[in-house]
């Protein structure tokens, strides 16, 4: 499949590594694929320049955020959350149109430290946000409770554990569902939530994760949903 991962950041990195080596045929979108290729330092995360992953990757591709929207058939927002919608009017909305667009990023606010607070809140969700901005995109929630090594190897973490899709389109929500798969996730631990609405909750759930990481030092950390059986 034709993936365009936008954001070149530690995570969309690691989206692009293992969906090429899952066979996809993948590009990176940036903003300014000349600057971020021209950066030697670490980022304000400490995150290496993009030009030392490229030296691993060298078959890895970096173009504009438009023409990686114009290239994926399946679009993957890998922003942090305060710029995914600047961003995604980057890619722009024909780009976006008729396509899924898996949107994990978490509307966090670092102003008063850690753990974050959430800019959205309660009434709204950055899912909704985003479905908004690009009525005609497939945006589906998803991986936003776990951090990014487990999002794409869940077997990290031992047994079986929990992940949750949200989205307005059923078709949507199967495709990123056999893309969970291709991650690890069997799909009978993939949880429908419903509509994207529901992503008001996998967002607000990121206060417990990330008061966990505290807790534990680290964020090798996930739920599994038990029921009673039926």
């Amino acid at each position: 499949m034709k993936i365009a991962v936008i954001g070149t950041g530690m995570v969309g990195r690691a989206f692009a590594t293992r969906l090429a080596g899952l066979g996809h045929d993948v590009i990176l979108g940036t903003r300014d694929p000349q600057a971020t290729l021209a950066r030697t330092e670490p980022d304000a995360k400490g995150t290496p320049p993009l030009s030392t992953w490229f030296a691993d990757n060298p078959d890895a591709r970096l173009v504009t955020m438009a023409e990686a929207g114009a290239h994926g058939e399946l679009i993957i927002n890998a922003t942090a959350g305060a710029n995914a919608l600047a961003a995604l009017e980057l890619v722009g909305a024909d780009n976006l149109a008729g396509k899924v667009l898996l949107d994990l990023s978490l509307p966090l606010d670092l102003s008063a430290g850690w753990p974050p607070r959430l800019s959205v809140v309660n009434d709204d969700s950055l899912g909704e946000q985003i479905q908004r901005a690009f009525p005609q995109s497939r945006v589906v929630k998803t991986l936003d409770t776990v951090q990014y090594e487990v999002m794409l190897d869940p077997t990290r973490l031992p047994g079986r554990h929990s992940m949750f899709v949200s989205g307005d389109d059923a078709d949507a929500k199967a495709a990123v569902t056999r893309l969970l798969g291709e991650f690890g996730w069997p799909a009978d631990v993939v949880i429908d939530l419903g509509d994207i609405t529901t992503s008001r909750a996998t967002e607000m759930y990121s206060r417990l994760l990330f008061t966990l990481s505290v807790h534990f030092g680290d964020f090798d950390t996930n739920i599994a949903i038990v029921r009673p059986e039926k």
